[in-house]
This record gives C-alpha cells, sequence and structure tokens, in this order.
C-alpha cells in the first residue's frame, strides 16, 4: 500500500512560465502566520489545456519541499469530464486506501466514508501535521465536498474547468501564456529532448507565430513541442506552414496521445443544448470581442431599441468638407446627396424581443470556454475554442443554416444601428431616427464598443454568403472610421467593400466603396493610390449615368490631386464638380466643391479668389444647417485673410472655428484652428501667445498619433519661434518636423523643413513671401 506521503504524480519535466502564478498560488498555500488565516480551500480554474494540473502538482511538491505539510500529501483524479466520472463515493475509497485504510475496513455508504475519512485525516494530523489534498480535474462541486478534511490544518488544491463558487474556495483563474513564456515551453521541450536542438533560438519569428497558432496554450505548445521532437530535421517554419495549410489545425495539433480538440470534447459534451447552441453561436459572432447587445441578437432576441431604416436628411451621409491647406489639413469627406444604400431585411424569422441569454452565458464561463473581455459586458473565446466550436457547425448541415439564420441576423441589426448611430455623428439636421441613441455621445459610446465586432462584420462582405449585407454594413462605417481616425482599418473595409461591390455589378455601391477607399488611403499618405481610387470612382458613376455621384467622385478626386500638388488638374476637378453637383440642385455638394476649390486655390497663391471660393461655401453650409462643415469653411477663409493682410479678420475667424470644433468634439479640426491662429498671432507679432497654439496644435496631433500634421505644426512652430528670435527651439521644432517626414517618406515635407533648418542656421528672419 503506497504511503501517503509518496501519493503526488511527479512533477512535469521541464516546468516553466508559470513563476509568477506558482509564487501566487504558494502564497496562498503557506502556513497562517501573524494576522494571516489559512484558506482551507484552493481551486485553480480554467480553460481545458491550460496547464491547471501541471501548476498544482508543481505548488504541491514545492510545498511539500519546504516542510508545509509534514502530515503527507494525496492527489486523486476525480475524471470529472470523462464520460463517466469518479463518484465522490469512489473517491473516498482512494483517499481511505491511500491513507492506510484496508479495503474490508471501507464503509458501504457515502457518509459512512466520508465520516472515518474526516477521522483518519484528524488523526493525521494530531500525529504527523497538515496534510495537502490536491483534488484534480473535478466538474462538480458534489465531487469535491464530501472530500473536504473537518480538521482546520489540511488543505485542499482543487483543480476543475469550471468555476466553483460553491466551493467558497481561494480561486485562481489560469490563463494562456504570455508570449516569451510561451516561447520557453517550446524552447524546453526540445532543449530535454536534444540539448544541441536550436531551432527555436534560431528562427524566433517562426516561433512567435507557431506561438500564436497554438494560442499560448501549454497543451497545444507540448503537442506542437512533440511534433518537432519526433521529427528532429523539420524546421519550426515548415510545422508552421502545416498548421497554417491545415484545413483543421485542430485535428493537426495531436501527438497519438494528446489533442487538443479531445481535450475540448471534454467540456463540450458537458454542455446542455441550450448552452452548447451559444457556445456555437459566439464563435460565428466577428471580431474578436462580443458584446452582450450581439450574443443577444445572436441567440435570436432582439438587443435595445433597434433603429429602421433611418432618416436621410440634408444633401448626405457624406457631406464633405473638402478641407484646409498647411499643418493640421484636414483631409475632406465625402460630399454627397444621400447614401442610397439599400437596406436589406433580417434573413428568417424576426425574433421575439428577450435578454442575454445570462443563464447559458454563465454557463459557458464557469466552464472557461468563454472569458469576459477588455471591457464589461463583452466577451471573448481563446483562438482554438473558436476553431473549435466552428467546426462542431460545419459538422451538420441544420448546424450550418442556424448558423447562417445567426449571422444575417446580427449583420442586420448592425446595419439599422450604424447607419442610426451614423445619422448623429455627423450631426443631420432633421427628425433623428428612433434609434434608441441619446445623442452624438451615446452614437459614438455604441459605435466604439461595438468596432471590431462591425469591421469584422463587414468584411463578411467577402463571403458571398453574406456579400449584399457585408457590403451595405461596411459603407455605413464611413463616417465613423473617419471621425476615430482608423484609417487602417478604413482601407481593408473599403478595398474589400469595392471588390464585393464590383463582383455584385452594384455601380452605385462600388463607386461609393473607391471613394471611400480613397479617402482612407489619403489618409494614410499613400496619395498616388487615393487619385488611382478615386479616378475609377469617377469612371464608374460616368458609365452609369449619374451625374450626381460622378460630382461628387470628381470634388473627392480634386482633394486627392492638390494633395500631390497637381494644383492645376485638382482646380480642373473642382470646376467640374461645381457644375454637376449645381445642375443636381445639391446646394450641400456644391459647397463642398466650392470650400476645396477655394483651399486649392489658396495654395496656388490666389488668395482674393480664394476668398470668393471660401465665402460662397461658408454661406452655402449655413443654408443648409451643416455647422460642422460651415465652421470648416471659415477656418480655411481665415488663412487667406491672413495671406491679404486682413490678420484682425483672420484670428477671429480661427477663434471662432476653435470654440465649434471644440463644442462638436472634432479633435483634428480644432488642433488645426489653433495651429492657423498661432500663424496668425505671430503675424500680429504676438509671438508669446503663437507659441502656446502651435504646441497646443503639435501636442493634439501627436495624442492623434496624426504625424504628418504633426510635422507640419511643429514646422509651423518652428517658424513662429525663428521669428520671434528664438532660434534654438526653432531649430529643436524643425529637427523634430525632419524626423517625422522621414519616417513618413515623404519627400517633398523633408525638403522644405531642410530649407527651414537651413534659414535657421544663417540666422536669417522670415520675410512675407517665404512665411507663406
Amino acid at each position: 500500500m503506497p504511503r501517503v506521503e509518496d501519493a503526488l504524480p511527479p512533477s512535469a519535466v521541464g516546468f516553466t512560465g508559470r513563476e509568477e502564478e506558482l509564487a501566487s498560488l504558494l502564497a496562498a498555500l503557506a502556513p497562517a502566520g501573524a494576522g494571516r488565516a489559512a484558506v482551507p480551500v484552493l481551486a485553480v480554474a480554467g480553460l481545458g489545456g491550460v496547464g491547471k494540473t501541471a501548476l498544482a502538482v508543481r505548488a504541491a511538491h514545492v510545498a511539500r519541499e519546504r516542510g508545509w505539510f509534514p502530515g503527507g500529501a494525496l492527489f486523486v483524479d476525480c475524471h470529472g469530464y470523462d464520460e463517466t466520472p469518479a463518484g465522490p463515493e469512489q473517491l473516498l475509497e482512494a483517499l481511505l486506501r491511500a491513507l492506510g485504510v484496508a479495503a474490508a475496513h471501507v464503509p458501504g455508504t457515502l457518509d459512512e466514508r466520508a465520516g472515518l475519512y474526516r477521522s483518519v485525516l484528524a488523526e493525521r494530523g494530531r500525529t504527523s501535521g497538515p496534510v495537502l489534498v490536491v483534488v484534480d480535474n473535478a466538474s462538480h462541486p458534489g465531487q469535491v465536498r464530501p472530500l473536504l478534511p473537518g480538521h482546520t490544518a489540511h488543505r485542499v488544491l482543487v483543480t476543475s474547468r469550471d468555476t466553483m463558487p460553491q466551493l467558497g474556495a481561494h480561486l485562481f483563474r489560469l490563463d494562456v501564456l504570455r508570449p516569451e513564456a510561451a516561447r520557453d515551453v517550446l524552447h524546453r521541450a526540445l532543449h530535454t529532448a536534444g540539448p544541441g536542438d536550436r531551432r527555436v533560438a534560431d528562427d524566433p519569428d517562426a516561433t512567435g507565430r507557431l506561438c500564436e497558432l497554438c494560442g499560448r496554450l501549454p497543451l497545444a505548445l507540448q503537442i506542437a513541442a512533440a511534433l518537432l521532437v519526433a521529427d528532429p530535421g523539420k524546421p519550426v517554419a515548415e510545422l508552421v506552414s502545416e498548421l497554417v495549410g491545415s484545413t483543421t489545425l485542430l485535428d493537426h495539433l495531436d501527438d497519438g496521445e494528446r489533442g487538443v480538440r479531445a481535450a475540448f470534447d471534454l467540456s463540450y459534451r458537458r454542455l446542455d443544448p441550450r448552452a452548447a447552441r451559444l457556445f456555437r453561436l459566439l464563435a460565428l459572432a466577428p471580431g474578436s470581442e462580443t458584446s452582450d447587445e450581439a450574443i443577444t441578437v445572436l441567440s435570436g432576441a432582439r438587443a435595445g431599441d433597434e433603429a429602421g431604416a433611418g432618416d436621410e436628411a440634408g444633401a448626405g451621409d457624406d457631406a464633405g468638407a473638402g478641407d484646409e491647406a498647411g499643418a493640421g489639413d484636414e483631409a475632406g469627406d465625402e460630399a454627397g446627396a444621400g447614401d442610397g444604400s439599400r437596406l436589406t431585411s433580417e434573413s428568417g424569422p424576426e425574433p421575439a424581443a428577450g435578454a442575454v441569454p445570462r443563464r447559458e452565458l454563465n454557463v459557458l464561463v464557469h466552464a472557461h470556454l468563454v472569458a469576459p473581455g477588455s471591457v464589461r459586458g463583452c466577451w471573448t473565446l481563446h483562438d482554438l475554442v473558436r476553431a473549435y466550436a466552428l467546426d462542431q457547425v460545419c459538422r451538420q448541415e441544420s448546424l450550418r443554416e442556424e448558423g447562417r439564420r445567426a449571422r444575417a441576423r446580427l449583420l442586420a441589426h448592425y446595419q439599422r444601428r450604424a447607419e442610426a448611430a451614423d445619422w448623429f455623428l455627423q450631426a443631420r439636421a432633421g427628425r433623428a431616427p428612433t434609434s434608441g441613441f441619446g445623442g452624438h455621445e451615446d452614437a459614438l459610446r455604441w459605435l466604439d464598443r461595438e468596432r471590431t465586432g462591425l469591421v469584422s462584420a463587414a468584411l463578411r462582405a467577402a463571403d458571398p454568403a453574406h456579400a449584399r449585407d457585408g457590403l451595405e454594413l461596411a459603407l455605413r462605417l464611413h463616417g465613423y472610421l473617419n471621425w476615430r481616425r482608423y484609417f487602417d482599418d478604413a482601407v481593408t473595409v473599403f478595398r474589400c467593400a469595392a471588390r464585393t461591390a464590383d463582383a455584385l455589378r452594384d455601380g452605385l455601391s462600388a463607386g461609393k466603396a473607391w471613394n471611400r477607399l480613397g479617402l482612407a488611403l489619403r489618409n494614410n499618405r499613400r496619395i498616388e493610390e487615393a487619385v488611382a481610387a478615386h479616378t475609377r470612382a469617377c469612371e464608374i458613376h460616368r458609365t452609369r449615368g449619374d451625374r450626381l455621384e460622378e460630382g461628387l467622385s470628381w470634388d473627392m478626386l480634386g482633394i486627392a490631386l492638390t494633395e500631390a500638388r497637381a494644383y492645376d488638374e485638382a482646380l480642373a476637378a473642382h470646376d467640374r464638380a461645381r457644375e454637376l453637383v449645381r445642375a443636381c440642385g445639391e446646394p450641400q455638394a456644391e459647397a463642398s466643391a466650392w470650400n476645396n476649390l477655394g483651399r486649392t486655390l489658396f495654395l496656388l497663391g490666389r488668395f482674393d479668389e480664394s476668398i470668393v471660393a471660401l465665402s460662397r461655401a461658408r454661406d452655402m453650409f449655413h443654408a443648409v444647417g451643416d455647422r460642422l462643415r460651415e465652421t470648416t469653411a471659415t477656418n480655411n477663409l481665415g488663412r487667406s485673410f491672413r495671406e491679404t493682410g486682413r490678420l484682425e479678420e483672420a484670428l477671429a475667424a480661427h477663434t471662432a472655428a476653435r470654440a465649434v470644433f471644440e463644442e462638436l468634439g472634432t479633435r483634428e479640426r480644432l488642433a488645426t484652428a489653433w495651429n492657423d491662429s498661432g500663424t496668425a498671432l505671430a503675424a500680429l507679432g504676438r509671438y508669446g501667445e503663437a507659441v502656446d497654439a502651435h504646441l497646443t496644435a503639435v501636442r493634439e496631433y501627436e495624442d492623434l498619433r496624426d504625424r504628418h500634421r504633426q510635422a507640419q505644426a511643429d514646422n509651423d512652430l518652428g517658424i513662429t519661434l525663428r521669428r520671434a528670435g528664438r532660434h534654438a527651439e526653432a531649430r529643436d521644432a524643425h529637427v523634430e518636423a525632419l524626423r517625422l517626414f522621414r519616417e513618413l517618406a515623404d519627400p517633398h515635407g523633408e525638403r522644405e523643413t531642410l530649407e527651414l533648418l537651413g534659414a535657421v542656421e544663417r540666422g536669417e528672419r522670415l520675410g512675407t513671401a517665404e512665411h507663406r
């Protein structure tokens, strides 16, 4: 009969990556000290394969080595997730026999066995000292509760895939490994098998990719290591290629003895049908995190007050601002006469009103199949768990159809809500849609919370089954992605949308998508690509015979051409845009064309003409109630006033613009107005105020991570500092601008900055012409 002191299984070979977790667990296992009472039950909970047993066994060995449990250590496996879990009677019999009780003396009933177990442990505690009982792989409190000792000196350490709050245990939630720890697991496993094996160290990029493919899950990493050990000549990159090319990653992560799929099967089989359904549907959710609202819709219940088709107010959903010259040049938005995108009806029957399926969600959370997300009310699945759930969906046609309906529900819901949110974001005139949003900030909060889901759902446009719905959602995200400056997301979303619209032969949507892609590219300083995208949109709408959309596209192309410093071509584009949209009777779109024309005239030094165009734009925007773009035109007008010597009027225009931009929360335009105020103040000789205004703009652009406008503002700051005679500070500002332009690979900006640095070095003062 084995003695209780010898009952622990061996510690895992090469145990690593859990130093912090081990220290925390040992601190809780340590004997009670002054002012600290012992916690009788500790529980390590987490996803299958996350390394709970390895951590518990390691902690138990260390605790024994430190002499904390002189009475010994017991270990019992509950087989809680097997088809036939061990019952408490079986577990108590195993523990009693490990404690030295002969089989003939083990009672027959559960209560009798539990009583004898507590008595034997109490005697052991008096004669030998505390005992540590490790209860591994428990699935239900009923398995563990009869195993709790009566004597307070003893401790119980439980591992489980489920959180079991009924036990009142000190809970340790075990997560996947950190990236460096995951690499160390692979390295140690290969080094243990062959001390000279340097495959992990020699290819850090492939190793990092392998760790991510394994989701940094210890079980998956150990299997990957075993596959490499079994084939000593296989490079890490080759295994990565095999896993990436595998249609079923889970099946590939199997070394013949252990498999990730098998580990997840144990948890999935325990779910009741409703929890299993929610688990599968969650895997279909777009994005890395899923909100309560999205879960409600996926599961077939409607969340909150949903918007209907919404109201198109004013001249369109993308009314453009064209914009400004110099530092903080606002890239301009699409000018439009309404989105024109079709709203599709939701696939399948309209879901009944309901709430988040909280019971089923709690089951999944307690089973560690679903984890809390980065904010309250959002949830996430481990990548391999998601792959497992998606595989379950693919196995049956009925589940595939259920998934298609759920995805269609969520896409339709996102379309309605995104359209309504955009109404508030664009500050349109007229009656607000019945969206359930309380206003601009409420709509923006919803967009921020659902951002990853919205973007991922829009990319479903690449899936023929959801092409139309994904395309329409993508088109509705334009205002938000531009507002929050998520330009990388915008490039991805609208490139996908453009390709989808082309494939669907939907000319209207294709033209819109190409224009929005052009804007995103321009904001990413990919100017030549932006010109090409807008040119494509112009051709699409010309072929369609849609004069309004063609006019809007010419206006967008003109902005891109201005950015490319092709000013004469830009003037022609804006003139063409103005003619087309005026003929269509769209004053807001015409105002945008005047604004953009005025900006180009300013850059050409034709300031009087610029004032005429910008005044016309300002008045037309005012007439249609577009306060944001009226203010943008006002700020642009202030620049032209400055260059014609109307300095007080210029400063008044920039000051008024700052107030409105701050009220509306448009940070990049507010930064632009601050920078322009600085230039106007410097022209008035108010250098101290001017420097403060420029610095405000620089800080704002830095916070917005807009390096191009930050560089321009740094140069304007340097100009003002030099005019004030502060040459050393001016040099520093230009050096910072030079660094940014070089990072951006902007040769024009670099050349201009080098010229300004040269002027500082020569100690020259700027004249009016050079200041321009």
